[in-house]
């Protein structure tokens, strides 16, 4: 692997002056920088990656073994070496083939557990189950990390098919959040659905008890207008939640990678079973594309290869997903938690100190409202981002068309004008013709130099459809197994979320004056005095 490595940033040292520009004056470029599945096209032929390049990170790819580690994953075996698990997220939404792991076939369970979510959601949105006040007219969703940003997210993206209860998401231990999400919610037709798999998550659970007695205030039995998305059947019982009522799910499915099973119970409250199901299938055909395509056609593997070597080989520390599809604001967010929690890393699968960096810093907004924030930045800044653009052909309100038609336009300027640049002589011209000259002219052209040379891709889908959400979901959950293989890490762990949670349960007693402080540093002794301090103290 590390000759590949190095040979990578060799080549990278030949060709990192060359102009994308240039590059895209051959005519087949577009097309062999391209790939297609079905009517969705991915597009990095603005990137600075040449021929020799990408066969370069496809060989890379090939010599850290993806296609077997790929198997070994949809196979069920334990690539989950670090907590012993496999990695079946993919069953939840492939309910037809068989899938064995430690000799049981999983899928009976999982396809049993579908069927309840089916029926469940079915007579809550044809009012069979009611709340105290009737036919339900909200849900709140409350969880944290997977167990909100992935059903947060896709209820957003779905909003064109939501014809069931109005959905609302809480996550934040702050109690604005629970407090502002239920202001003006009726709890007699609210239905809570509390998300822990272990029904102990601290924040969940808070949020849950400040729902409950919120609810308690107008509801006679406020725990029959609960559902639980857990494993934990005592501590769900102990909260009153009828056991017809919880959805559990095996711990070979991680949070981030949840929103395919019982996670995603308030999207199918809002979408029905049959569009939760197109979303499921969307998932599947990208299971199905990842599995058979070749590397050089195969949408997951090109994704997490240029990303390799934007991040690794050009040493470029951020990607920007930038949406060009209001409803999929979300979507940088969920995406930020499935790349950086899952490779965000310091050790390979071994234990030993990673030889290479491991994951980006992901972020982003939709356009177009990003372009009057952050595009400053990416057009002129001295630091090279590279860019993932989203865009969609068409959009769902046919009376707005042309301003679909000014979205897309947008979107393209903006991959465009990344990848020209304006030089000096011609910015130099524009403001001679407004008649500036000498040195004047000189210092207001060169504010108006943009590089160019800077790197993008663009991810175009037909239209934003529970079908086609999950194809982008799937790709990037492929994406990012992929560049953990190449990177040697074990993308389904997440320890490093541990030990502040740790610290927390510790500083809360002190907080609440039940201990004392004199063990901690000076900085947080100094932080806790301030917090303890009287008001106007």
């Amino acid at each position: 692997m590390t000759s590949h490595w190095q040979r990578l940033r060799d080549h990278h040292a030949e060709i990192k002056d060359h102009r994308i520009a240039d590059m895209l004056e051959n005519p087949s470029r577009a097309a062999e920088f391209s790939a297609r599945h079905g009517e969705m096209l991915f597009d990095f032929s603005k990137t600075g990656i040449d021929v020799k390049g990408l066969a370069m990170l496809l060989e890379l790819a090939q010599s850290a073994d993806v296609a077997a580690k790929r198997d070994a994953m949809f196979a069920g075996a334990q690539i989950n070496e670090t907590e012993g698990r496999a990695v079946l997220h993919t069953a939840l939404r492939n309910l037809q083939a068989d899938v064995v792991v430690d000799g049981e076939n999983v899928m009976p369970e999982v396809r049993a557990t579908h069927a309840r979510m089916a029926a469940f959601a079915r007579d809550v949105r044809e009012g069979k189950i009611a709340g105290q006040g009737g036919t339900y007219t909200d849900v709140v969703n409350i969880g944290i990390g997977g167990s909100d940003l992935g059903p947060a997210m896709a209820y957003t993206a779905l909003t064109p098919y939501t014809d069931g209860p109005r959905c609302h998401f809480v996550s934040n231990v702050d109690g604005a959040h629970i407090h502002d999400t239920l202001r003006g919610l009726n709890p007699e037709t609210t239905l809570v659905i509390v998300a822990s798999k272990t029904f102990t998550t601290i924040e969940t659970m808070t949020n849950a008890q400040t729902a409950k007695a919120w609810m308690a205030q107008k509801v006679t039995d406020p725990a029959a207008q609960f559902a639980a998305v857990s494993t934990s059947a005592d501590k769900t019982a102990a909260f009153g939640i009828d056991a017809a009522r919880v959805f559990g799910f095996e711990d070979w499915v991680g949070g981030r990678y949840s929103v395919w099973g019982p996670i995603g119970l308030s999207l199918m409250l809002a979408v029905g079973p049959a569009g939760f199901d197109d979303f499921l299938a969307g998932g599947a055909d990208m299971d199905a594309h990842f599995r058979q395509a070749a590397p050089a056609h195969n949408l997951p593997v090109l994704l997490a290869l240029i990303g390799i070597w934007h991040n690794q080989i050009c040493g470029h520390a951020t990607r920007a997903v930038l949406p060009y599809a209001q409803r999929l604001a979300r979507l940088p967010a969920y995406l930020q938690q499935l790349e950086m929690e899952s490779n965000g890393k310091r050790v390979s699968m071994d234990g030993a100190d990673l030889t290479e960096h491991s994951g980006p810093v992901v972020w982003g907004e939709p356009g177009t409202n990003g372009q009057h924030a952050f595009y400053q930045l990416i057009h002129q800044g001295t630091r090279v981002i590279p860019c993932e653009f989203i865009m969609t052909r068409e959009g769902h309100e046919p009376e707005l068309a042309h301003q679909h038609l000014l979205l897309v336009a947008n979107c393209l300027a903006q991959s465009e004008a990344l990848m020209r640049g304006r030089s000096l002589a011609e910015a130099t011209k524009i403001m001679a013709a407004k008649g500036l000259t000498g040195a004047e002219l000189d210092r207001q052209a060169r504010h108006r130099v943009f590089p160019g040379n800077r790197p993008s891709t663009t991810l175009a889908i037909p239209k934003l459809t529970p079908f086609t959400l999950g194809q982008i979901v799937a790709v990037y959950e492929h994406r990012v197994f992929v560049e953990g293989v190449i990177l040697g890490l074990n993308s389904f762990d997440q320890w490093g979320v541990e030990l502040g949670k740790e610290l927390a349960v510790a500083l809360q007693p002190i907080l609440e004056r039940r201990a004392s402080a004199e063990d901690k540093d000076g900085s947080t002794r100094m932080l806790v005095d301030y917090l303890m301090a009287p008001p106007n103290g």
